[in-house]
Protein backbone atom coordinates (compact mmCIF):
# COMPACT_ATOMS: atom_id res chain seq x y z
CA UNK A 1 0.00 0.00 0.00
CA UNK A 2 1.31 3.47 -0.92
CA UNK A 3 0.31 6.00 1.70
CA UNK A 4 1.58 9.49 0.87
CA UNK A 5 1.52 10.79 4.44
CA UNK A 6 4.74 11.79 6.15
CA UNK A 7 6.67 12.78 3.04
CA UNK A 8 9.93 14.75 2.93
CA UNK A 9 9.98 15.69 -0.73
CA UNK A 10 9.77 12.31 -2.47
CA UNK A 11 11.09 10.46 0.58
CA UNK A 12 9.32 8.81 3.49
CA UNK A 13 5.67 7.86 3.17
CA UNK A 14 4.17 4.56 4.23
CA UNK A 15 4.52 1.49 2.04
CA UNK A 16 2.92 -1.16 4.22
CA UNK A 17 0.04 -3.66 4.13
CA UNK A 18 -3.43 -2.21 4.81
CA UNK A 19 -3.67 -3.85 8.26
CA UNK A 20 -0.43 -2.24 9.40
CA UNK A 21 -1.36 1.10 7.80
CA UNK A 22 -4.45 1.22 9.98
CA UNK A 23 -2.35 0.63 13.11
CA UNK A 24 0.15 3.32 12.09
CA UNK A 25 -2.60 5.81 11.32
CA UNK A 26 -3.96 5.27 14.83
CA UNK A 27 -0.50 5.85 16.34
CA UNK A 28 -0.12 9.00 14.21
CA UNK A 29 -3.48 10.31 15.39
CA UNK A 30 -2.61 9.72 19.05
CA UNK A 31 0.84 11.26 18.59
CA UNK A 32 -0.61 14.44 17.06
CA UNK A 33 -2.95 14.78 20.03
CA UNK A 34 -0.24 14.06 22.59
CA UNK A 35 2.43 16.42 21.28
CA UNK A 36 0.04 19.36 21.64
CA UNK A 37 -1.30 18.26 25.02
CA UNK A 38 -0.05 20.35 27.94
CA UNK A 39 -0.25 17.53 30.49
CA UNK A 40 1.61 15.08 28.22
CA UNK A 41 4.43 17.57 27.63
CA UNK A 42 4.59 18.46 31.32
CA UNK A 43 5.06 14.81 32.23
CA UNK A 44 7.66 14.25 29.48
CA UNK A 45 9.62 17.34 30.50
CA UNK A 46 9.57 16.21 34.12
CA UNK A 47 11.24 12.91 33.22
CA UNK A 48 13.70 14.57 30.83
CA UNK A 49 14.86 16.89 33.61
CA UNK A 50 14.75 14.74 36.72
CA UNK A 51 15.22 11.24 35.28
CA UNK A 52 17.40 11.73 32.19
CA UNK A 53 19.32 14.68 33.62
CA UNK A 54 18.71 17.27 30.91
CA UNK A 55 19.91 19.66 29.73
CA UNK A 56 23.08 17.84 28.68
CA UNK A 57 26.17 20.10 28.76
CA UNK A 58 27.89 21.73 25.77
CA UNK A 59 31.57 21.18 26.52
CA UNK A 60 34.63 22.75 24.89
CA UNK A 61 37.14 20.02 24.05
CA UNK A 62 40.00 22.41 24.78
CA UNK A 63 42.84 19.89 24.66
CA UNK A 64 41.93 18.49 21.25
CA UNK A 65 41.16 21.99 19.98
CA UNK A 66 44.61 23.19 21.05
CA UNK A 67 46.35 20.15 19.58
CA UNK A 68 44.63 20.49 16.21
CA UNK A 69 44.69 24.27 15.94
CA UNK A 70 41.96 26.05 14.02
CA UNK A 71 38.29 25.92 14.98
CA UNK A 72 36.97 25.20 18.47
CA UNK A 73 35.40 21.77 18.94
CA UNK A 74 32.47 21.62 21.34
CA UNK A 75 30.80 18.36 22.39
CA UNK A 76 27.05 18.09 23.02
CA UNK A 77 27.26 15.59 25.87
CA UNK A 78 24.37 13.20 25.15
CA UNK A 79 26.68 10.52 26.57
CA UNK A 80 25.89 11.92 30.03
CA UNK A 81 22.18 11.13 29.75
CA UNK A 82 20.76 8.35 31.92
CA UNK A 83 21.51 5.06 30.08
CA UNK A 84 24.45 6.70 28.27
CA UNK A 85 23.05 7.94 24.97
CA UNK A 86 20.51 10.16 23.21
CA UNK A 87 18.14 7.19 22.80
CA UNK A 88 16.39 7.78 26.15
CA UNK A 89 14.88 11.07 24.90
CA UNK A 90 12.82 9.20 22.34
CA UNK A 91 12.02 6.04 24.31
CA UNK A 92 10.51 8.04 27.16
CA UNK A 93 8.36 9.99 24.70
CA UNK A 94 7.12 6.88 22.91
CA UNK A 95 6.63 4.92 26.15
CA UNK A 96 4.49 7.76 27.52
CA UNK A 97 2.50 7.67 24.29
CA UNK A 98 2.00 3.91 24.70
CA UNK A 99 0.88 4.53 28.29
CA UNK A 100 -1.56 7.18 27.06
CA UNK A 101 -2.96 4.65 24.56
CA UNK A 102 -3.39 2.02 27.28
CA UNK A 103 -0.82 -0.40 25.81
CA UNK A 104 1.21 -2.39 28.33
CA UNK A 105 3.52 -4.35 26.00
CA UNK A 106 6.35 -2.61 24.15
CA UNK A 107 8.80 -3.98 21.62
CA UNK A 108 11.92 -2.50 20.04
CA UNK A 109 14.78 -3.26 17.69
CA UNK A 110 18.36 -2.50 18.62
CA UNK A 111 21.77 -2.54 16.98
CA UNK A 112 24.48 -1.48 19.42
CA UNK A 113 22.04 -2.06 22.27
CA UNK A 114 21.68 1.56 23.43
CA UNK A 115 18.12 1.87 22.13
CA UNK A 116 17.31 -1.51 23.62
CA UNK A 117 18.67 -0.45 27.01
CA UNK A 118 16.77 2.85 26.84
CA UNK A 119 13.52 1.03 25.91
CA UNK A 120 13.99 -1.51 28.70
CA UNK A 121 14.62 1.38 31.08
CA UNK A 122 11.42 3.19 30.10
CA UNK A 123 9.46 -0.07 30.29
CA UNK A 124 10.77 -0.74 33.81
CA UNK A 125 9.89 2.81 34.86
CA UNK A 126 6.30 2.53 33.60
CA UNK A 127 5.70 -1.14 34.45
CA UNK A 128 5.45 -2.50 30.92
CA UNK A 129 6.30 -5.87 29.40
CA UNK A 130 9.31 -5.39 27.12
CA UNK A 131 10.64 -7.45 24.21
CA UNK A 132 13.88 -6.42 22.47
CA UNK A 133 14.90 -7.83 19.08
CA UNK A 134 18.65 -7.79 18.46
CA UNK A 135 20.64 -9.35 15.64
CA UNK A 136 22.62 -12.36 16.84
CA UNK A 137 25.81 -10.85 15.39
CA UNK A 138 25.26 -7.59 17.29
CA UNK A 139 24.39 -9.40 20.52
CA UNK A 140 27.75 -11.18 20.41
CA UNK A 141 29.51 -7.82 19.96
CA UNK A 142 27.56 -6.15 22.77
CA UNK A 143 27.23 -8.67 25.63
CA UNK A 144 27.20 -5.93 28.28
CA UNK A 145 24.15 -4.25 26.78
CA UNK A 146 22.36 -7.61 26.43
CA UNK A 147 22.92 -8.18 30.15
CA UNK A 148 21.78 -4.64 30.99
CA UNK A 149 18.51 -5.14 29.08
CA UNK A 150 17.85 -8.44 30.82
CA UNK A 151 18.70 -6.95 34.21
CA UNK A 152 16.11 -4.23 33.53
CA UNK A 153 13.49 -6.94 33.01
CA UNK A 154 13.37 -7.10 29.22
CA UNK A 155 13.35 -10.29 27.17
CA UNK A 156 16.09 -10.12 24.55
CA UNK A 157 15.38 -12.19 21.43
CA UNK A 158 18.47 -12.73 19.30
CA UNK A 159 17.54 -12.73 15.61
CA UNK A 160 19.39 -15.37 13.58
CA UNK A 161 17.74 -14.67 10.21
CA UNK A 162 19.11 -12.59 7.34
CA UNK A 163 22.45 -10.96 8.15
CA UNK A 164 21.71 -11.25 11.90
CA UNK A 165 22.09 -7.47 12.27
CA UNK A 166 19.98 -4.34 12.80
CA UNK A 167 18.02 -4.75 9.56
CA UNK A 168 17.09 -8.31 10.55
CA UNK A 169 16.00 -7.07 13.99
CA UNK A 170 13.72 -4.44 12.41
CA UNK A 171 12.22 -7.07 10.09
CA UNK A 172 11.24 -9.30 13.01
CA UNK A 173 10.01 -6.40 15.18
CA UNK A 174 7.67 -5.23 12.42
CA UNK A 175 6.37 -8.79 12.12
CA UNK A 176 5.65 -8.83 15.86
CA UNK A 177 3.74 -5.54 15.58
CA UNK A 178 1.57 -6.90 12.76
CA UNK A 179 0.73 -9.97 14.85
CA UNK A 180 0.19 -8.18 18.18
CA UNK A 181 -0.89 -4.61 17.36
CA UNK A 182 -3.93 -4.76 19.65
CA UNK A 183 -1.83 -4.81 22.82
CA UNK A 184 1.65 -3.75 21.59
CA UNK A 185 3.47 -0.49 20.90
CA UNK A 186 6.61 -0.60 18.74
CA UNK A 187 9.14 1.89 20.14
CA UNK A 188 11.23 2.44 17.02
CA UNK A 189 14.63 3.86 17.86
CA UNK A 190 15.78 5.69 14.76
CA UNK A 191 14.30 8.24 12.37
CA UNK A 192 13.33 5.51 9.92
CA UNK A 193 10.29 3.38 9.17
CA UNK A 194 6.87 4.25 7.77
CA UNK A 195 4.87 7.33 8.78
CA UNK A 196 4.61 8.54 11.54
CA UNK A 197 7.88 7.19 13.00
CA UNK A 198 10.44 9.51 11.33
CA UNK A 199 8.47 12.58 12.42
CA UNK A 200 7.79 11.16 15.88
CA UNK A 201 11.46 10.33 16.55
CA UNK A 202 12.50 13.78 15.31
CA UNK A 203 9.97 15.42 17.63
CA UNK A 204 11.24 13.61 20.73
CA UNK A 205 14.92 14.12 19.81
CA UNK A 206 14.47 17.80 18.94
CA UNK A 207 15.32 18.68 22.54
CA UNK A 208 18.99 18.27 21.50
CA UNK A 209 18.91 21.08 18.93
CA UNK A 210 16.85 23.35 21.16
CA UNK A 211 19.49 23.09 23.85
CA UNK A 212 22.36 23.61 21.38
CA UNK A 213 20.75 26.88 20.22
CA UNK A 214 20.46 28.18 23.78
CA UNK A 215 23.87 26.94 24.96
CA UNK A 216 25.88 28.12 21.94
CA UNK A 217 24.31 31.59 22.17
CA UNK A 218 25.17 31.72 25.88
CA UNK A 219 28.76 30.51 25.43
CA UNK A 220 29.82 32.01 22.07
CA UNK A 221 27.09 34.56 21.37
CA UNK A 222 26.18 32.81 18.12
CA UNK A 223 24.87 29.56 16.73
CA UNK A 224 27.51 27.00 15.63
CA UNK A 225 29.30 27.50 12.35
CA UNK A 226 29.29 23.73 11.89
CA UNK A 227 27.08 21.08 13.48
CA UNK A 228 28.26 17.49 13.01
CA UNK A 229 26.54 14.20 13.89
CA UNK A 230 26.95 10.55 12.92
CA UNK A 231 24.24 9.05 10.71
CA UNK A 232 23.09 5.46 10.59
CA UNK A 233 19.31 5.55 10.62
CA UNK A 234 19.79 9.14 11.75
CA UNK A 235 17.97 9.81 15.03
CA UNK A 236 20.71 11.70 16.87
CA UNK A 237 21.54 13.69 13.74
CA UNK A 238 17.97 14.74 12.96
CA UNK A 239 17.50 15.67 16.62
CA UNK A 240 20.62 17.84 16.55
CA UNK A 241 19.81 19.34 13.13
CA UNK A 242 16.10 20.05 13.71
CA UNK A 243 16.24 23.70 14.81
CA UNK A 244 19.02 24.55 12.33
CA UNK A 245 17.46 23.30 9.09
CA UNK A 246 17.45 26.23 6.68
CA UNK A 247 19.72 28.32 8.94
CA UNK A 248 22.40 29.64 6.58
CA UNK A 249 24.71 30.50 9.49
CA UNK A 250 25.10 26.85 10.54
CA UNK A 251 26.38 24.18 8.17
CA UNK A 252 24.93 20.75 8.92
CA UNK A 253 27.19 17.75 8.33
CA UNK A 254 26.07 14.14 8.71
CA UNK A 255 28.79 11.49 8.93
CA UNK A 256 28.02 8.03 7.57
CA UNK A 257 30.07 4.90 8.32
CA UNK A 258 32.56 4.35 5.51
CA UNK A 259 33.39 0.91 6.90
CA UNK A 260 36.51 -0.59 5.33
CA UNK A 261 36.15 1.89 2.44
CA UNK A 262 33.46 3.13 0.08
CA UNK A 263 35.27 1.57 -2.90
CA UNK A 264 35.38 -1.85 -1.24
CA UNK A 265 31.59 -1.91 -0.89
CA UNK A 266 32.05 -2.84 2.78
CA UNK A 267 30.35 0.20 4.28
CA UNK A 268 26.97 1.50 5.47
CA UNK A 269 26.79 4.79 3.57
CA UNK A 270 23.64 4.83 1.41
CA UNK A 271 23.69 8.63 1.05
CA UNK A 272 27.19 8.42 -0.43
CA UNK A 273 26.67 5.29 -2.50
CA UNK A 274 23.02 4.24 -2.60
CA UNK A 275 19.91 4.47 -4.74
CA UNK A 276 16.33 5.53 -4.03
CA UNK A 277 14.26 2.52 -3.02
CA UNK A 278 11.84 1.17 -0.42
CA UNK A 279 13.07 -0.32 2.85
CA UNK A 280 11.03 -1.16 5.95
CA UNK A 281 7.94 0.62 4.63
CA UNK A 282 9.49 3.97 3.59
CA UNK A 283 11.30 5.48 0.60
CA UNK A 284 14.87 6.63 1.02
CA UNK A 285 18.41 6.11 -0.20
CA UNK A 286 19.25 2.42 0.20
CA UNK A 287 22.28 0.24 -0.53
CA UNK A 288 21.33 -2.08 -3.40
CA UNK A 289 23.16 -4.87 -5.23
CA UNK A 290 23.29 -5.46 -8.99
CA UNK A 291 19.87 -7.14 -8.88
CA UNK A 292 18.27 -4.15 -7.14
CA UNK A 293 17.94 -6.03 -3.86
CA UNK A 294 18.95 -4.63 -0.47
CA UNK A 295 22.67 -5.14 0.03
CA UNK A 296 24.44 -6.14 3.22
CA UNK A 297 26.03 -3.21 5.05
CA UNK A 298 29.17 -3.08 7.16
CA UNK A 299 30.32 -0.86 10.02
CA UNK A 300 32.39 -1.49 13.12
CA UNK A 301 29.65 0.50 14.90
CA UNK A 302 26.60 -1.74 15.28
CA UNK A 303 24.33 1.28 15.78
CA UNK A 304 25.25 2.63 12.33
CA UNK A 305 25.21 -0.68 10.46
CA UNK A 306 22.03 -0.21 8.43
CA UNK A 307 21.66 -0.29 4.61
CA UNK A 308 19.13 2.58 4.56
CA UNK A 309 18.84 6.00 6.16
CA UNK A 310 16.08 8.20 7.60
CA UNK A 311 13.96 9.77 4.85
CA UNK A 312 14.45 13.33 6.04
CA UNK A 313 18.21 12.92 5.70
CA UNK A 314 17.67 11.84 2.09
CA UNK A 315 15.63 14.99 1.55
CA UNK A 316 18.20 17.24 3.24
CA UNK A 317 20.92 15.73 1.05
CA UNK A 318 19.06 16.27 -2.23
CA UNK A 319 17.86 19.75 -1.20
CA UNK A 320 21.45 20.64 -0.26
CA UNK A 321 20.33 21.68 3.22
CA UNK A 322 22.93 19.35 4.75
CA UNK A 323 26.15 17.75 3.60
CA UNK A 324 26.88 14.06 4.13
CA UNK A 325 30.37 12.59 4.30
CA UNK A 326 31.85 9.27 5.37
CA UNK A 327 34.47 8.12 7.88
CA UNK A 328 36.08 4.68 7.87
CA UNK A 329 36.21 2.21 10.74
CA UNK A 330 39.89 2.98 11.21
CA UNK A 331 39.43 6.76 11.33
CA UNK A 332 36.62 6.35 13.87
CA UNK A 333 38.80 4.16 16.10
CA UNK A 334 41.60 6.73 15.95
CA UNK A 335 39.17 9.48 17.05
CA UNK A 336 37.82 7.15 19.77
CA UNK A 337 41.33 6.88 21.24
CA UNK A 338 42.13 10.58 20.77
CA UNK A 339 39.11 11.77 22.76
CA UNK A 340 39.70 9.17 25.46
CA UNK A 341 43.34 10.08 25.92
CA UNK A 342 43.16 13.87 25.51
CA UNK A 343 39.83 14.74 27.16
CA UNK A 344 39.13 11.80 29.46
CA UNK A 345 35.87 11.10 27.60
CA UNK A 346 35.30 7.65 26.10
CA UNK A 347 32.78 8.07 23.25
CA UNK A 348 30.62 5.49 21.55
CA UNK A 349 32.25 4.27 18.32
CA UNK A 350 29.16 5.62 16.54
CA UNK A 351 29.83 9.13 17.90
CA UNK A 352 33.54 8.79 17.12
CA UNK A 353 32.66 8.91 13.41
CA UNK A 354 31.36 12.46 13.84
CA UNK A 355 34.34 13.41 15.98
CA UNK A 356 36.77 12.04 13.39
CA UNK A 357 35.35 14.33 10.73
CA UNK A 358 35.41 17.32 13.08
CA UNK A 359 39.08 16.61 13.73
CA UNK A 360 39.74 16.74 10.00
CA UNK A 361 37.75 19.94 9.60
CA UNK A 362 39.01 21.98 12.58
CA UNK A 363 42.58 22.64 11.32
CA UNK A 364 41.18 24.15 8.10
CA UNK A 365 39.16 26.79 9.97
CA UNK A 366 39.94 30.03 11.77
CA UNK A 367 40.24 29.98 15.56
CA UNK A 368 36.93 31.79 16.05
CA UNK A 369 35.00 29.09 14.18
CA UNK A 370 32.65 27.02 16.34
CA UNK A 371 32.14 23.32 15.64
CA UNK A 372 29.59 21.35 17.65
CA UNK A 373 29.79 17.56 17.57
CA UNK A 374 26.78 15.69 18.87
CA UNK A 375 28.43 13.13 21.14
CA UNK A 376 25.47 10.80 20.93
CA UNK A 377 26.66 8.13 23.35
CA UNK A 378 29.40 6.80 25.58
CA UNK A 379 31.77 3.97 24.79
CA UNK A 380 31.50 1.61 27.75
CA UNK A 381 29.65 -0.82 25.49
CA UNK A 382 32.48 -0.79 22.93
CA UNK A 383 35.36 -2.13 25.02
CA UNK A 384 35.08 -5.67 23.59
CA UNK A 385 34.96 -4.25 20.05
CA UNK A 386 38.02 -2.10 20.72
CA UNK A 387 40.00 -5.01 22.18
CA UNK A 388 39.07 -7.23 19.23
CA UNK A 389 39.98 -4.54 16.68
CA UNK A 390 43.37 -4.00 18.33
CA UNK A 391 44.06 -7.74 18.29
CA UNK A 392 43.11 -7.93 14.59
CA UNK A 393 45.28 -4.91 13.78
CA UNK A 394 48.19 -6.51 15.64
CA UNK A 395 47.76 -9.75 13.66
CA UNK A 396 47.54 -7.83 10.39
CA UNK A 397 50.68 -5.80 11.19
CA UNK A 398 52.54 -8.96 12.19
CA UNK A 399 51.52 -10.57 8.90
CA UNK A 400 52.71 -7.52 6.95
CA UNK A 401 56.05 -7.48 8.82
CA UNK A 402 56.52 -11.20 8.24
CA UNK A 403 55.74 -10.76 4.55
Amino acid sequence: MDNQKGLFGEFGGSYVPPALAEVLDHIAEEFEKAKNDEEFNKELNYYLKYYVGRPSPLFLAANITKTLGGGKIYLKREDLNHTGAHKINNTLGQALLAKRMGLKRVIAETGAGQHGVATATAAALFGMECIIYMGEKDAKKQPLNVYRMELLGAKVIQVDSGDRDLKAAVDVALGDLIQNYKNTFYILGSAVGPYPYPSMVKHFQRVISKEIVEQSMEIEGKTPDYLIACVGGGSNAIGAFADFIGNKDTKLIGVEPGGISIDSGLHAAPLAHGEVSIIHGFKSYVMLDEKGEIKSSHSIASGLNYPGVGPEHSYLRDAKLAEYVSITDFEALDAFRELSQHEGIIPAIESAHALAYAMKLAPTLSKDAMIVVNLSGRGDKDMDTLITSEQESFKLQASINKG
